[in-house]
């Protein structure tokens, strides 16, 4: 058995080129042979979001705190909150963040293909981000 203690593992910033405002990553765990999945807590500020993206085996998000949107390629905008859980499929292009005035963090779990984990695509346009979200 392996523990690691909170905050034995540095906090990144997340990378301009696929995250717009301000995101901070969390790792949680790395792939420990043979398995090949890893997760890492993801904390965004109000009108922080990620880029379009897929990943090649599907991705898992729990939400931990706040507040969020996330949409699927063609699909409505989805408000998302605390407690719930987001299945986003093989190779399905999608992007999540906070809402506009609320942060929201995640837990996100996903299984490398080939030493792959996503692919990330074009950033979401401010028009895309502040569409009306869909009611449940």
């Amino acid at each position: 058995m392996e523990i690691k203690r909170n905050g034995s593992q540095p906090s990144t910033k997340g990378p301009e080129a696929y995250f717009t405002g301000s995101v901070r990553i969390d790792p949680l765990f790395q792939p420990t042979e043979p398995s090949q999945v890893s997760a890492g807590l993801v904390t965004f500020e109000p009108g922080a979001r990620s880029a379009w993206h897929t990943h090649p085996l599907g991705q898992t998000l729990i939400v931990t705190a706040g507040l969020g949107w996330t949409q699927c390629w063609g699909g409505p905008k989805k408000e998302i909150r605390q407690g719930d859980v987001i299945s986003c499929g093989c190779g399905q292009k999608h992007w999540h963040g906070a809402t506009a005035t609320t942060g929201m963090s995640h837990i996100a779990i996903q299984e490398a293909l080939d030493g792959k984990v996503v692919d990330w695509l074009e950033k979401v346009t401010d028009e895309e981000y502040l569409a009306e979200v869909e009611a449940d």
